[in-house]
């Protein structure tokens, strides 16, 4: 028949497959109910963790810079020391010069130098600056790590704990989820999981309640009420797109 596919080893009628569906609703939004005890704890350690990463590269930067900058100083204090070098070696030529041209000549090469050495030690000053203000900077991102490091423990610790006492019970439910699954074909549960996706609270199963879709409270025409109580196939609420069934619970006409 078309109503019914052989599902897990054993033939459901279709009305067999709605209440299956219904049941899992109920499992699925129990499990619901327990998750929102962690509120937005997940998405608050998620949040952290990622600032934590992005504080580590900017840190892992700072010292790049700082590092860099130490290595500039070094090589430029080396250039002063060679020049300081090379004026006191023109220094004692200037004394063994033939003629003033040669003395000029020299005379000019000292200048030169010594522009060199005003320069680099220019250049120092900066570095030295730089690399306060980095340091500066360094200190301030790592306080800053530190106290974000103590959030996302107390957050992960919370979260931990509320996982570990649920646990439990969500595993509890997740068996009975399974087990009711196993009445329910892909196709169907692959259209539960979509609607569960694309609607407020995860209510993609409701039942008809006074004449209206559990789900966005619109009224349900008196024939398609009928056609839910008969349960001889899917119907889906033509405002809201969830699937309406009729409540087991509830005395049936």
């Amino acid at each position: 028949m078309a109503t019914q596919k052989k599902t897990a080893e054993v033939d459901y009628s279709m009305q067999e497959k709605i209440l299956a569906l219904y049941e899992l609703q109920k499992i699925d939004s129990k499990i619901d109910e327990i998750n929102k005890v962690k509120g937005e704890l997940p998405l608050e350690v998620q949040d952290l963790e990622d600032e934590m990463a992005g504080m580590k590269t900017r840190i892992e930067h700072i010292n790049a810079e700082i590092e860099e900058l130490n290595t500039l100083t070094k090589q430029r204090k080396r250039e002063v020391d060679q020049a300081k070098i090379m004026i006191g070696n023109y220094k004692e030529q200037q004394n063994n010069v033939r003629n003033n041209r040669e003395f000029d000549a020299i005379t000019k090469e000292i200048e030169y130098q010594e522009l060199e050495i005003e320069l680099a030690e220019k250049r120092l000053k900066e570095y030295a600056a730089g690399v306060k203000i980095k340091k500066a900077q360094l200190e301030e991102a790592e306080a800053q790590s530190k106290e974000r490091l103590a959030d996302l423990g107390a957050k992960k610790a919370e979260l931990e704990g509320i996982e570990a006492e649920t646990a439990p019970l969500v595993a509890e439910y997740s068996v009975q989820g399974e087990g009711v699954k196993a009445k329910i074909d892909e196709r169907l549960l692959s259209a539960y999981d979509r609607i569960r996706r694309n609607v407020r609270n995860g209510l993609a199963v409701v039942t008809v309640k006074r004449d209206a879709c559990g789900g966005c409270f619109n009224r349900i025409p008196p024939q398609r009420q009928v056609d839910i109580r008969q349960g001889k196939k899917i119907i889906i609420c033509e405002y809201c797109g969830r699937i309406l069934v009729a409540d087991p619970d509830e005395p049936q006409e």
